[in-house]
Formats: structure tokens, C-alpha cells, sequence
């Protein structure tokens, strides 16, 4: 009985789309923490019209729940990377027990480095950092600084909710809430530049 609760404890629920309802493993890592349900209901409601054909980059992917429900509910690519060997086979085995080999890549890499790299543009970028390593600021720069961001791109931000969210000059904060422990929101580099 307990093996079976723990293995509960380490999935996530794909919440619609093609995959709807479908429950995934993930790696049972210290710190890794999935994007709670009703934080993805939230978000994806406001990505809704976005979503279908976008090019999505899940920058610290760990359990898969936001690149998986975005390639659920019709993105064209998404790129997911993390840096933990466990992490990755495990995205790797979710994406081929979905079919997903067309839409989804799974990469093994450090998301500043990575980002440092020769750039192709995204519509939908997720970006929820380990909240201790305080990556926001830092990603943010690059991805706006190395040209990662399509016209018109939509950045999801998650931290803390001690700290909040705060965008990087020339960025607006679309939609933000908060919920228990964390905060999010939804950014995107300004349309008139300033």
C-alpha cells in the first residue's frame, strides 16, 4: 500500500486535450514540484487561443506538465530541456508512451547555457525555475537579449509567492495570481517597445 502511494504522489495529470486524463510518472527528485492543476487550468485558459500551432519551450521541464498539456492541446513543437539525467529518461518515456515523437523534443541540457546558444524563435516560453536558484532575472534577459522570443511571444513566469513576479524592464505583466505558496503570471515583451 505505501509503494502505491508514493508512485500516486509522482504523477501528473495531463488536464485536456488529445491526452486528457492520462496520469505520467515523474522523476522523484528533491525540489521537483509540478504546476499544480488548477495553476494549469488557469494558465491554459489564458493561452487558449494561442496554443494551437504554437512553438512552445519548456525551459526547466522536470515533471513534463506544462510541455505535455501544451503538445496536448495542439502546439506544433515543443522543446523541452532539464538538466537531470533522471528527469530526462523520464520525459523521454512519456513522450513515447504518447506518440509525441513528432511534436515534442526532449533535450539533456543547462537552460543558461542553453539559452546562450543560437537562437530560434518561440511563441510560448514556460519558465519555472527551481524557486532557490532565483534563474528568473537571468533567463528573462536572455531569452529577450539572444532572440528567442517571436513577435507577439508569451512568457509563463512561476515563483515563490513571497517574492512575486517581476518582469524585466520593456516587458509587461499580462495576467498574474497566486496561488498558496506560488506565483504566476503571464508576460510578454512590449509592443511598442518601451
Amino acid at each position: 500500500m505505501r509503494a502505491r502511494g508514493r508512485s500516486a504522489a509522482n504523477q501528473v495529470r495531463i488536464i485536456g486535450g488529445l491526452h486528457r486524463g492520462r496520469r505520467l510518472p515523474f522523476a522523484d527528485l528533491p525540489g521537483l514540484r509540478p504546476t499544480g492543476d488548477r495553476v494549469r487550468e488557469t494558465l491554459f485558459s489564458w493561452l487558449q487561443p494561442l496554443i494551437p500551432g504554437a512553438r512552445c519551450l519548456d525551459l526547466f521541464a522536470g515533471s513534463g506538465a506544462l510541455g505535455l498539456e501544451a503538445a496536448s492541446r495542439g502546439a506544433s513543437q515543443v522543446v523541452m530541456l532539464d538538466s537531470a539525467p533522471q528527469v530526462v529518461a523520464q520525459l523521454e518515456q512519456s513522450r513515447q508512451l504518447l506518440r509525441l515523437g513528432e511534436v515534442v523534443s526532449v533535450m539533456r541540457a543547462d537552460a543558461l547555457a542553453w539559452l546562450r546558444g543560437a537562437a530560434t524563435p518561440f511563441d510560448i516560453v514556460f519558465l519555472d525555475p527551481p524557486f532557490a536558484a532565483q534563474l528568473l532575472p537571468e533567463c528573462c534577459r536572455l531569452l529577450s537579449e539572444n532572440g528567442w522570443l517571436a513577435e507577439g511571444a508569451r512568457i509563463y513566469l512561476e515563483d515563490d509567492a513571497g517574492r512575486g513576479l517581476a518582469p524585466p524592464d520593456g516587458w509587461e505583466l499580462l495576467r498574474e495570481k497566486r496561488a498558496g505558496q506560488v506565483c504566476f503570471g503571464l508576460a510578454r515583451p512590449r509592443q511598442d517597445g518601451g
